[in-house]
């Protein structure tokens, strides 16, 4: 497939989750923005926005395996990436995969497991591998976590370290839908829509994980000049330098931020990234890698402020 045939089916895949999901283009953008980087996704919205329908419904559009965890306090590590267990025939250990061998992960409410939990997925969402007594499993080829957290209710729940945060090439949030997209969601499931039967909304796969691999390959062939990299590089430092930030953007984030608006560049038919693609992906790459001064957070600074701001202090590229 050409370049244009493969983006006309991220459109189509577009139309697949718009049968099921209303008024969250943004995030369908996001998440395919951080397939064709290879990247993991962070969904934070109030309960019963969508986030676990959208996530689900993007998974059966491009016909890849998901399965999904819904982390406790009393969730272990060996219940997301898999354990030795005992066969009793064979009477030697056998590893039994978690259900992180797989190839899109929604790992629902992670800030609700501690931090042994949280950090069983370090491994896996860096290395793309397990390592179980002393032997290394490969994760399944495309692999991404979509994890969601609730943003109003903190009782009972574990912040995110910031070594784990950094790990999520983006983070999306999920606003509540305007009042016409509201009016169409009680209208289809008036009609009889039901969230648990996407093939009765009529949700099929467009397309598959080939096509997939051949468009990350042509994200990677996008062009970048040396001006549109110092200027990301630039706003990346601009976020250590102020006085409202603890910890800044690391260089990490700053290759996060090129990766993220290659794809969006070629999404859009663009042979190399331009400053604009780059101002795009500011927003939802760097968000969750800022962190706040406590007199900041008392003000009511918010890291989008933050970030918009140093976007308009920073100089552009001609």
């Amino acid at each position: 497939m050409t370049d244009q045939e493969l983006r006309d089916a991220f459109g189509r895949v577009r139309a697949e989750v718009g049968k099921a999901v209303v008024g969250q283009d943004g995030a369908v953008t996001g998440l395919i923005i951080a397939l064709l980087s290879g990247g993991h996704v962070l969904l934070e919205g109030v309960p019963g926005v969508a986030k676990t329908l959208l996530v689900r419904t993007l998974s059966a559009a491009l016909n890849l395996d998901t399965k999904r965890v819904q982390f406790t306090p009393d969730l272990m590590p060996g219940d997301v990436t898999g354990s030795l267990v005992y066969d009793t025939r064979a009477g030697d250990f056998e590893f039994r995969e978690g259900p992180v061998f797989t190839n899109i992960l929604l790992a629902d409410e992670i800030n609700r497991t501690p931090p042994k939990t949280q950090s069983a997925l370090l491994e896996a969402m860096e290395e793309r591998q397990v390592s179980v007594d002393g032997q290394t499993r490969k994760l399944p080829v495309p692999f991404l976590v979509a994890a969601t957290q609730n943003p109003v209710e903190y009782e009972g729940t574990y912040q995110l370290p910031e070594a784990q945060l950094d790990r999520f090439l983006m983070k999306l949030v999920l606003d509540l839908p305007a009042r016409d997209a509201e009016v169409e969601v009680l209208t289809r499931h008036a009609a009889g829509f039901n969230p648990r039967d996407l093939a009765a909304a009529g949700v099929t796969a467009v397309l598959d994980g080939a096509q997939l691999e051949a468009a990350q390959q042509a994200v990677r062939r996008v062009g970048s000049s040396p001006d549109v990299l110092a200027y990301a590089v630039d706003l990346a430092r601009a976020t250590r330098q102020s006085p409202s930030v603890k910890l800044g953007v690391s260089p990490r984030g700053t290759t996060a931020l090129l990766a993220a608006a290659k794809s969006w560049a070629w999404l859009q038919g663009f042979g190399a990234i331009t400053p604009d693609h780059v101002q795009a992906m500011v927003l939802p790459v760097l968000r969750h890698r800022i962190q706040l001064r406590p007199e900041a957070e008392l003000e009511g600074v918010s890291a989008d402020a933050i970030l918009r701001s140093i976007m308009q202090q920073v100089q552009v590229p001609m």
